[in-house]
């Protein structure tokens, strides 16, 4: 859910289809609550534009046996953490359920310096701190059709109790209501057909892009 380090082997940094976009950098942060549909629009995304890249979130989080070092997570200890904070190499970084997430500015900047399409999938909070330091990026929220539909797809996912779906429903619905009154996002797609909303997701993306270029 958020971001990476300095070019050494604590980054994990990737990009998809060749090393320089075609056209201007452009850094593109997302966001939408669990069940939205969000990771599946994120990687069409970085299948579909050339040299697009995207920055993998650092965490003090505990790694489990399913998760991939550079792929899910950065995995960092709190000093290391605590070291990237007071050297300010963080675009932004929060504390959730306890474990510190953030996203390290470096890998990103390399990345808009080269062309390429920068993205970030980070949550309403990360995203209020990107706008902060960097507001000429694009902000694009995720929405489900509506918060019982939301619930629906959680639940259909058959993954956690009741309980836990009650739960993640609770901080998705407060997400949403976030998001709809933070004045942070320059669009919000609504997820009630996944191809249609893939279609427009990669319109907004492609114009965004074009209209940079023309005006740089």
């Amino acid at each position: 859910m958020r971001g990476t380090a300095d070019m050494s082997s604590e980054t994990a940094h990737g990009g998809r289809g060749g090393d320089h976009a075609d056209g201007g950098g452009m850094l593109l942060v997302i966001s939408g609550p669990s069940g939205v549909g969000k990771t599946t629009i994120r990687d069409v995304i970085l299948d579909s534009v050339p040299g697009s890249f995207f920055s993998v979130s650092a965490t003090t989080r505990p790694k489990t046996d399913a998760d991939r070092e550079g792929v899910d997570y950065l995995f960092l200890t709190d000093e290391r953490f605590d070291a990237h904070v007071e050297a300010g190499d963080f675009l932004e970084h929060a504390t959730f359920a306890g474990n510190r997430y953030g996203t390290l500015r470096q890998p990103v900047e390399a990345a808009l310096a080269a062309g390429r399409l920068a993205l970030l999938d980070v949550d309403v909070v990360g995203a209020r701190n990107i706008k902060s330091m960097r507001p000429d990026a694009y902000f694009i929220f995720f929405m489900p059709p509506s918060k019982d539909e939301l619930l629906r797809r959680l639940r259909d996912r058959k993954r956690e109790s009741e309980e836990a779906i009650q739960k993640r429903f609770a901080v998705a619905s407060r997400e949403i209501d976030d998001a709809q009154s933070s004045g942070i996002y320059d669009e919000f797609v609504v997820n009630d057909d996944l191809t249609t909303a893939i279609a427009r997701t990669l319109e907004i993306v492609e114009r965004e892009r074009a209209r940079r270029a023309a005006s740089g």
